[in-house]
């Protein structure tokens, strides 16, 4: 079997790409696949991380991100102009590569792919969820075009042999499709790791932007009374353009002592095992695997009840606690009686780890595989 994963690019430690870099190892470890991962924004940078050698990667230097910052009509205009070059380009490789998959993981080439005649099943993996574009909540015209193509998604979804998202709450936003089909991400295959509880910290992951919302999470951190935060500590780990946003908005609430942002690392779960629960600011998500990740290990999540993922992960008072979306006291307060609680954190941990089972590279691969051939048949 030949499969093609169609990305942006992989030099971010993005949850993405750890999701695909699981996928394209398991596929690798079959023995039986042919794999290709196809770039359009790597501009000649390393993976993050290391990818398996049986994955020839090719980037096609579309560089989508080049025009970022400038202006609205020069930046339109230069995405229709690399788009026609990345059709272009992508249309000349698939008919030379004659593969049985091809799977777009929602970057640019999902508008035009299901057109390519190459003779592959072509699959859209929707890493965000429906509304993904309309929770920065852009006024004006920028926000008519968000609504626009949030309804042309609808269509262009539709043109795929298959439509896969990452949580039944999501699926249940695109009502009635033939072609949807629901598989969560996989959690990772854990190190061997050791986890207790005791070490009064807490720990945030993912990229410095306003996805994540961890300017929410400093706010909340900030409301917790002295003494807490004199024996607690925040620790957030991530890259990304809102960084030094970040680290003057902690030096601005007077938290520097007790909250830091720091530099993403390759030996994150020994970060979770030095840590005693999660925490989640997300505006959205399509599926939250740093979430899996953490509760593999034993962490409990207090997270809000953000779209998409929480509702299918979270059993409140079981392996988390649920805040409402963007109630920053509330989170600050579900912060408080888990860290007031000893019994309550440790109740949690471990339902927390058993989210393993549900979650099991095994169990989602399985879906995928089953998929795969259903298609090719």
């Amino acid at each position: 079997m030949k499969l093609v994963y169609c990305m942006a690019d992989v030099y971010n430690p993005g949850g993405m790409e750890r999701v695909l870099l699981n996928k394209l190892r398991w596929w690798a470890r079959r023995g039986d696949c042919e794999l290709l991962l196809v770039t359009t924004d790597q501009h000649g940078r390393p993976p993050f991380y290391d990818f398996p050698p049986e994955v020839r990667m090719i980037d096609l230097g579309i560089n989508y991100k080049d025009d970022k910052g400038k202006n609205p009509v020069a930046k339109t205009l230069g995405y229709l102009r690399r788009r026609k070059q990345h059709q272009k380009k992508l249309t000349e490789l698939l008919l030379r590569e004659k593969a049985d998959i091809v799977v777009s993981l929602f970057p640019s080439e999902s508008s035009f792919i299901p057109e390519i005649r190459d003779g592959s099943k072509k699959v859209l993996e929707l890493h965000f969820n429906k509304y993904f574009r309309l929770q920065y909540h852009r006024s004006g015209l920028l926000g008519l075009a968000d609504k626009w193509r949030t309804r042309q998604d609808e269509k262009l979804v539709r043109r795929f042999d298959r439509f896969v998202v990452l949580t039944r709450e999501d699926a249940e936003n695109w009502g009635t499709l033939p072609n949807l089909q629901v598989i969560p991400n996989a959690a990772l295959e854990i190190p061997q790791v050791q986890h207790a509880p005791g070490h009064k910290r807490v720990i945030a992951v993912g990229r410095l932007d306003y996805q994540k919302g961890f300017d929410r999470l400093l706010a909340a951190w900030a409301l917790l009374p002295e003494a807490l935060r004199k024996e607690w500590r925040l620790d957030i780990f991530g890259q990304g353009e809102w960084e030094d946003a970040l680290k003057q908005q902690i030096e601005r609430l007077g938290i520097s002592a007790s909250a830091a942002v720091n530099k993403p690392t390759n030996q994150i779960f020994a970060e979770y095992a030095a840590s005693d629960f999660l925490v989640m600011s997300s505006h959205y998500e399509g599926f939250p695997m740093v979430m899996i990740e953490a509760m593999a290990i034993g962490l409990p999540a207090v997270t809000f009840d953000f779209l998409c993922g929480p509702r299918d992960i979270i059993r409140p008072e079981e392996n988390g606690l649920l805040v409402k979306e963007g109630d920053i006291p509330a989170l600050a307060a579900a912060m408080q009686r888990v860290m007031e609680d000893p019994a309550l954190l440790a109740r949690m941990s471990a339902g927390a780890k058993q989210i393993a089972q549900t979650y099991s590279e095994a169990a989602v691969m399985a879906q995928w595989e089953a998929c795969f051939q259903d298609l090719l048949a």
